[in-house]
């Protein structure tokens, strides 16, 4: 008898041995893909804007060239043996999004922050922020300087030159004179303090690459600019008006945008253009806002192109009337979101995008005219018709209806296809906790 026991140990072993192994190869596969090109990205964080956006263009379009159907096996081979080691229980607050299953349980998350680095899902992937770099403790909330900021600031962090992850010590409402430029290589990690920034300039990722933008607040951004801001420790120069953006993508790529409450600016909410590619908009919730996503520069900017987005387990709630989001030229794989609110349209698009809708909950409006998921935007049929937009396993409730075009076979969206999509029915429990968390040390967040 005991011997048999021993024996049947020894395969349980060797079984917990070998998922490990498999996971740990496909881990190794993704985490060699993030580093082949450090060195030459590191370049890119200390030039001035003209530098960037020569350097911008040609490794935005090496992260459009990826194979989709290789990143797609990747991403579900990693999610499925994180799943059978839950299976296991090894964790046991698993919620079916494979994002927040892969860092949430762990009650020591503030002593294993840069976890969630490797956790990144969709077209995003990729973007370890500052996970190779030293933590950076924001203790000061103002922004007295754009072009001389005081170190402890934000902005004195995000400048750098080096990859940092940026931490905040305490809770803090920061009102930014100017925007925000974010330099290459960093994560700003809100976990563990209520950070907003708000009443001000919002953040700018323009020709850079691998930011991840986790756990803030972000709200009432203003129009800035006609004035001198830093963009690294040896440049600064004038910029012109800004939008009022929370999150302005431009011209960079390997960008994540994850678990942060987004509402009330003057232009967008996340807005990512001329030739932005390899960015994943996740777990986010959104409200109180006009034209919350914008995908793609105009009709008449091609290198968008390129562009590939994952919008994936966000909440679009209260308030909201357009542009969840609107598309243009590239390919948007929309996934597993949970629409509760809109006025006019959720998906919205022109000049031919790819749009694939798998697993989302779409919720229409009490107006009998607004019940239509999607719009082409001044656009005649006879053009949108052949455009491949597809809506695949959602859930269309109180009368809402997902108007279909283009080619049926799966073969059309490769390209706008990141990662695998679940049940719509689990969308509820999946983006439940989507916004800023309320982490606090010693507990799961």
């Amino acid at each position: 008898m005991a011997v048999e026991s021993r024996k049947l140990w020894v395969c349980f072993c060797s079984l917990v041995l070998a998922m490990f192994f498999v996971d740990a190869m496909a881990g190794a596969q993704i985490y060699e893909s993030r580093n082949v090109k450090t060195q030459l990205l590191q370049r890119l964080s200390n030039s001035s804007m003209e530098a960037r956006a020569k350097e911008a263009e040609k490794l935005n379009e090496q992260a459009a060239a990826a194979d989709p159907e290789e990143v797609a096996s990747l991403v579900e081979m990693r999610i499925r043996n994180s799943t059978e080691r839950r299976k296991l229980g090894f964790f046991s607050c698993g919620t079916g999004n494979p994002i927040d299953d892969c860092w949430r349980c762990d009650p020591n998350w503030h002593k294993n922050r840069k976890r969630l680095a490797d956790c990144g899902i969709g077209f995003g992937r990729n973007a370890i922020g500052g996970r190779d770099g030293r933590f950076y403790v924001v203790t000061d909330p103002r922004d007295d300087d754009p072009v001389n900021p005081k170190p402890g600031t934000l902005r004195h962090a995000v400048i750098q030159d080096r990859p940092l992850w940026i931490v905040f010590k305490r809770d803090m409402v920061i009102q930014l004179k100017q925007e925000l430029i974010v330099n290459s290589f960093k994560t700003i990690d809100g976990r563990g303090a209520n950070v907003h920034i708000a009443n001000g300039g919002c953040i700018t990722i323009q020709y850079v690459t691998n930011v991840i933008i986790h756990g803030l607040h972000i709200h009432d951004c203003k129009p800035t600019g006609n004035a001198m801001v830093r963009s690294s420790p040896t440049h600064y120069g004038w910029r012109t008006m800004a939008d009022g953006d929370a999150v302005s993508i431009f011209g960079s790529s390997h960008i994540w945008v994850d678990h942060n409450s987004l509402s009330h600016c003057a232009d967008g909410l996340v807005d990512a253009v001329m030739g932005s590619t390899a960015i994943t908009i996740s777990n986010n919730h959104l409200t109180h806002h006009n034209e919350v996503i914008l995908l793609g520069h105009s009709d008449s900017y091609t290198r968008d192109k390129q562009m590939q987005v994952t919008i994936a387990y966000n909440h679009f709630g209260e308030g909201l009337i357009q542009r969840m989001p609107r598309c243009r030229h590239g390919y948007f794989h929309v996934v597993n979101n949970d629409y509760t609110h809109w006025e006019m349209y959720a998906i919205g698009g022109s000049a031919n995008p790819t749009i694939n809708s798998q697993g989302n909950r779409y919720n229409a409006p009490a107006n009998p005219f607004a019940k239509e998921v999607t719009k082409r935007v001044e656009t005649a049929e006879s053009q949108w018709k052949g455009w491949n937009w597809r809506s695949e396993g959602d859930l269309l409730v109180n009368g809402a209806y997902f108007t279909p075009s283009g080619a049926g076979a799966s073969a059309s969206y490769a390209r706008a296809s990141s990662l695998g999509a679940k049940s719509s029915s689990m969308v509820g429990s999946m983006t439940s906790n989507a916004g800023a968390l309320g982490c606090r040390r010693g507990r799961q967040c």
